[in-house]
């Protein structure tokens, strides 16, 4: 659907750009820096939650399939997703669905609550919201950091790989829960880290044994 989306928003001569799983790290920083500094206006991905988004010039967060209950779609995740837009002054966040869910219910009335306090906050005090500014060059800092983490996740893999199916569910297993306390803590960037090392460790184990 991303994809359909993207070719869609190019008919309509949209300057859109598509990121998926198969960009590499320093790409996907690229592609961002290229989004903040104007080169093109919409950036549609399937999980932008891993790409750590904190960009200011984002004014519009638009979350497809804000219905289908799940880990990205989850009371935490939609609070995350619709945070991407919170460091624009005009920052707006659209949830397109069939109905609402609780996890939906929860979010939007949660993001209410900390608007409200916020407002309070601003009145008391004399402030008007201001757009953030941060360095364009921060950006692609975050991508040599994620890069290192990715070599060292991959050293680390090295060093712990199971020698058999058995030894690789229960590291799997362990490396879930690790994962799910990184996304109740809002950790999503780590959670997604996660992810996909247990992938990485069912494709070699299991297509080794085979």
């Amino acid at each position: 659907m991303a994809e359909d989306l993207t070719d869609y928003l190019m008919e309509h001569d949209v300057r859109v750009r598509y990121i998926h799983s198969d960009v590499g790290t320093v790409e996907r920083m690229e592609i961002i820096r290229d989004l903040r500094l104007g080169t093109f206006d919409v950036l549609v991905g399937i999980n932008l939650l891993r790409e750590g988004l904190d960009m200011p010039e984002v004014s519009l967060v638009a979350i497809f399939d804000a219905d289908k209950e799940g880990f990205l779609r989850g009371e935490r995740a939609l609070i995350q997703t619709i945070g991407r837009a919170a460091r624009n002054a005009k920052g707006k966040a659209i949830l397109y669905a069939a109905h609402i869910t609780r996890s939906m219910q929860a979010a939007m009335d949660e993001t209410s609550r900390r608007r409200e306090k916020q407002q309070a906050y601003n009145a008391a005090h004399g402030i008007t919201p201001q757009t953030i500014r941060k360095k364009i060059t921060d950006v692609m800092e975050g991508a040599h950091v994620a890069i290192k983490a990715k070599k060292a996740h991959r050293e680390r893999d090295k060093e712990t790989m199971p020698a058999d199916p058995k030894a690789a569910a229960k590291l799997i297993k362990q490396l879930e829960k690790e994962m799910l306390t990184h996304a109740k803590n809002l950790e999503f960037e780590q959670a997604a880290a996660l992810r996909d090392r247990i992938k990485h460790i069912e494709q070699t184990v299991y297509i080794e044994q085979a």
